[in-house]
């Protein structure tokens, strides 16, 4: 497999100006529904937490809050560490523009040791069809975010097609090609729309509200391009939303499992 060294900061040229500050830049190519692609702030935002650590300790698990909406432009990051003993690190990562906040997020971070526990097996991958079999979906053009994926569904119904079924899983790889880590990964659980909208035939707004991913891997092993990623509609009640998502690589391995809570504007 390639080793690629290109990381997502690079891609939005993720520069750091001040001690624990740093500044990023994410164009228009990069705007879904109302604004500059979820993911994509709470990839940055990870990807700033593993540049202001002070070890290379792998991501655990991540909290990020939307206290704002974003716009398309320059974001600036601030960083603050908390280590917590000598295995466990956690950083909070506050993003603005213009001085007013639009997102924070909680990065945690922990040390891979042996333990007297047994390993429980993860969940599994659903059996669905290799990604060469898959064709590709291509997203609406009023989407501008949707050039930056390859998406081919595997299983279940497709967005706005009037289904009973409140579920999409689909093979993502994102463009430009960057290798898989927690950065990605949050890009990815953001990919697809949200998960009600296989029963709707015309979208309607669910911005994020708050977005969580726990991570199973510590990359200690290369993870393939190509991700299964399935989105299910956990409930929609009360003009809210919540979204559960799961990720595995190509050879069925569990790499993160996320939730996102939405409010429905539509």
């Amino acid at each position: 497999m390639m080793q690629l060294t290109q990381r997502l900061g690079d891609e939005f040229a993720l520069a750091e100006l001040d001690y624990c500050v740093w500044r990023a830049h994410v164009d228009d190519s990069w705007r879904g529904w109302t604004g500059p692609h979820g993911g994509v702030v709470g990839g940055l935002l990870i990807e700033v937490a593993r540049r202001a650590a002070a070890s290379d300790l792998p991501v655990r698990a991540v909290d990020v809050r939307f206290l704002g909406r974003p716009a398309e432009g320059t974001f600036t990051f601030r960083a603050t560490a908390h280590p917590v003993g000598r295995s466990t690190t956690v950083i909070d990562v506050v993003a603005d523009q213009e001085g007013v906040l639009v997102a924070s997020a909680a990065v945690t971070f922990g040390r891979t040791a042996p333990t007297q526990l047994p390993e429980r097996p993860a969940v599994l991958a659903p059996q669905v069809p290799p990604p060469a079999d898959c064709w590709t979906f291509r997203p609406p053009e009023i989407v501008p975010v949707g050039a930056h994926f390859e998406i081919r569904p595997a299983a279940g119904p497709l967005p706005l097609s009037g289904s009973d079924e409140a579920w999409m899983c689909a093979w993502i790889a994102l463009i430009p090609e960057l290798p898989t880590d927690a950065a990605v990964l949050a890009v990815l659980a953001d990919a697809l729309p949200p998960g009600l909208f296989p029963t709707l035939t015309t979208p309607v707004a669910v911005p994020t509200v708050t977005f969580s991913m726990h991570l199973h891997t510590d990359f200690t092993r290369p993870v393939s391009r190509q991700v299964l990623v399935r989105a299910t509609n956990a409930s929609t009640a009360g003009g809210w939303s919540v979204d559960d998502i799961a990720i595995w690589d190509r050879g069925g391995l569990l790499l993160a499992t996320a939730r996102q809570t939405r409010r429905v504007l539509g």
